[in-house]
């Protein structure tokens, strides 16, 4: 019955790009999810326009949420 509140969370994101640009994502391993922004993993967008910051991140309960 209460399974959802022990769940992960999933986060939705924002970042700001080097080039100046912006990238939104969402995720449930926010630190892991911009580590792998900064080292150019994962996303073809954000890889070419590293470092990346974020700006903006809001914690949700499922990733239809996020």
């Amino acid at each position: 019955m209460w399974q959802w509140l022990m769940a992960q969370p999933f986060f939705a994101y924002l970042l700001r790009c080097a080039d100046g640009s912006y990238y939104v994502g969402h995720t449930d391993d926010l630190e892991t999810r911009i580590g792998q922004h900064n080292e150019g993993e994962s996303c073809s967008y954000t890889a070419t326009r590293r470092p990346v910051e974020l700006i903006w991140c809001e914690e949700f309960y499922s990733r239809a949420e996020a």
